[in-house]
C-alpha cells in the first residue's frame, strides 16, 4: 500500500500532499528578554508602562521566556509533528535604534532558533515586522514618516541577508490595518495616537515598507518566497437597508479592499478614498508600484465576521477594546458593529467559518492570482485545567476543525491554498489583553513557565499526521 493510499484510508477529507501545517507566534508576545544581548526600545515597551493601556497594568518583559526556552520550544514544536513554525523577528533586537549597524547578539539569537528548527525538521517562516516599532524611529515620526519604511527595507535586508541562506518563506509586514488603525488612530495598541490623518498615512507607509523589503530581499536572493500579511475579515450589513448597505461596504473598503488592492491591483480603492476626505494625499510617484511589487504568495489572518449598521448606537454592540480607546474606522466612525446572534469567543468575537469561506472564494474571483496561505486563525477561551491536568479545550478543537474544513472545501472548489499555521502554539502576552486571554495551543504557566500541550494541541497533531479530518485515531 503507498503513502497515500494510507493517508487516504486514515482521513476522510484529505489535504494536498504538500500542504503546510504549522502554529504561529510573535517576537514581542512570548519572547521576553527586554533588556538583554543589546536589544533596544520597542513602542510596546513604551506603551506597557502608561497607566491603563494594558489590562491589569501587565508587560511584556518575560511574556513566556521563549529567549531562554527556545529550544524545549522547537521541541515541543517537533513532537506535535508541526511540519512549519511561523515567527517575528524583534526589530529592536536587530537594531536598536532602527537603523545604523546590526546587533550581532540579537541576530544570533534567530540564526540559532533557524537552525534548531531545520535539526528538529520544522520549516522557518520568517515575519520580518509584528508590531515591535524601535521607540527611537517613532521619536522621529513613527510610521507616519516616509522614513520609516526605508529604513524598514534596510532592516529587513540585514535580516534576510542573514538568515536567508537557511529561510527560504517570508512575510514583510504582520497586518498593516492593526499597526496603522489601532496604533495611530483609535490609541488601542502602540504607540497609542489618535490622530486619524496620520493613522492613513501610516497604512500607506506601511504597505510602502512592504514594497520597499520586497525589492531589497528580491535583490539580494531571488529565490526566497515573499509575501503580504493582511487580517481579512467577511462583511455583513444588518440589514438590506441602504443605511447598513453602505456601512458594509465601508468597513469592507477600509479593513480588506485598501490594503489587497494595493497590494494585488496597485491602486487604492476610489470609494474608500473619498470616504477617507481629504485625508488620502500620501503617495507620491512610482509608490504603487513599489506597493504592488509581485509576491509569491498572501498571507491571510482570518478569525471572525463583522455584522454592521449605518445607524450609529444600533443594536447591540460588538466586542469592544479592553482599555479606553476611539474609533480606528476613520472615516466612518459612525457605522456600528452589531452582535448577530453567533457564539462568540473569550474575546466576543463572533465564530464564523463560512467567512473565511467567502473571503477565499472572493480571492481567488476578484483578485490576480496567487497562492494563499492562512498564517493565523484560532480562538481565545476561559481554559481550564481539569483534575487529569488536561485542558480540555473542546472550543477550540471545535473552532479550528471548522475552519479547516472550510479550508478543505475552498481547496476543492479551486483555490490556491496552500498551508494554514494556527494561532497561537502557545499561550502569550495579548496585546492590550495582557495575560487576560490564551490562544494558545499550549498552555503555558506564568509563574512557572510550564508547557502543557492542551486537548487542542493534541488534536491539531492528529490531524497533522493524518494529513486531514475525520480519520481514525492512530
Amino acid at each position: 500500500m503507498t503513502t497515500q493510499e494510507t493517508r487516504l484510508q486514515a482521513a476522510e477529507l484529505l489535504f494536498p500532499a504538500d500542504f503546510v501545517w504549522g502554529a504561529a507566534t510573535s517576537a514581542y508576545q512570548i519572547e521576553g528578554a527586554v533588556e538583554e544581548d543589546g536589544r533596544g526600545r520597542s513602542i510596546w515597551d513604551t506603551f506597557v508602562r502608561q497607566p491603563g493601556r494594558i489590562v491589569n497594568g501587565e508587560n511584556a518583559d518575560v511574556a513566556i521566556d521563549h529567549y531562554h526556552r527556545y529550544r524545549d520550544d522547537v521541541r515541543l514544536m517537533a513532537e506535535l509533528g508541526l511540519g512549519a513554525y511561523r515567527f517575528s523577528v524583534s526589530w529592536p533586537r536587530i537594531q536598536p535604534d532602527g537603523s545604523g549597524p546590526v546587533n550581532a547578539r540579537g541576530l544570533d539569537f534567530y540564526s540559532r532558533l533557524v537552525d534548531e528548527l531545520l535539526e528538529r525538521g520544522v520549516d522557518p517562516w520568517v515575519t520580518l515586522y509584528h508590531w515591535d516599532l524601535p521607540q527611537a524611529l517613532e521619536d522621529a515620526g513613527g510610521w507616519p514618516s516616509r522614513e520609516t519604511s526605508k529604513r524598514f527595507a534596510d532592516y529587513a535586508a540585514a535580516v534576510h541577508d542573514a538568515l536567508g541562506d537557511r529561510v527560504r518563506n517570508w512575510s514583510t509586514v504582520n497586518e498593516p490595518w492593526c499597526a496603522a488603525f489601532l496604533g495611530y488612530a483609535s490609541g488601542e495598541h502602540a504607540p497609542g495616537r489618535r490622530e486619524p490623518a496620520q493613522a492613513v498615512r501610516a497604512a500607506h507607509h506601511l504597505l510602502l515598507a512592504h514594497g520597499l523589503a520586497t525589492q531589497a530581499m528580491r535583490a539580494q536572493r531571488p529565490d526566497s518566497r515573499i509575501g503580504g500579511c493582511v487580517n481579512l475579515y467577511a462583511i455583513s450589513p444588518q440589514t438590506e437597508s441602504e443605511a447598513d448597505r453602505d456601512a458594509a461596504r465601508r468597513i469592507d473598503g477600509l479593513q480588506n479592499r485598501f490594503f489587497l488592492d494595493a497590494l494585488l491591483k496597485g491602486a487604492y480603492p476610489e470609494d474608500v478614498l473619498i470616504d477617507l476626505d481629504g485625508m488620502a494625499d500620501f503617495t507620491e510617484d512610482g509608490d504603487m508600484e513599489i506597493v504592488s511589487a509581485p509576491i509569491d504568495m498572501l498571507l491571510i489572518n482570518y478569525y471572525s465576521r463583522f455584522t454592521v449598521s449605518g445607524i450609529p448606537g444600533g443594536a447591540a454592540s460588538a466586542a469592544a477594546a479592553p482599555t479606553d480607546a476611539g474609533s480606528p474606522w476613520v472615516g466612518s466612525e459612525a457605522v456600528s458593529f452589531v452582535q448577530a446572534g453567533r457564539p462568540v469567543t473569550a474575546m466576543g468575537w463572533e465564530i464564523d467559518d463560512t467567512g473565511l469561506r467567502e473571503i477565499l472564494l472572493r480571492l481567488a474571483r476578484e483578485y490576480p492570482s496567487v497562492p494563499l496561505v492562512i498564517s493565523e486563525n484560532g480562538a481565545a477561551f476561559e481554559d481550564v485545567v481539569g483534575d487529569d491536568g488536561v485542558v480540555h479545550d473542546r472550543e477550540r478543537v471545535d473552532y479550528i476543525e471548522a475552519h479547516l474544513r472550510t479550508c478543505h472545501a475552498a481547496i476543492e472548489a479551486g483555490v490556491p491554498l496552500k498551508g494554514y499555521f494556527a494561532w497561537s502554539l502557545m499561550d502569550n502576552f495579548e496585546w492590550a489583553w495582557g495575560y487576560d486571554k490564551r490562544f494558545g495551543l499550549v498552555r503555558v504557566d506564568y509563574a512557572t513557565q510550564e508547557r502543557i500541550p492542551k486537548e487542542s494541541a493534541l488534536w491539531y497533531a492528529g490531524t497533522i499526521r493524518r494529513g486531514g479530518l475525520n480519520g481514525p485515531a492512530e
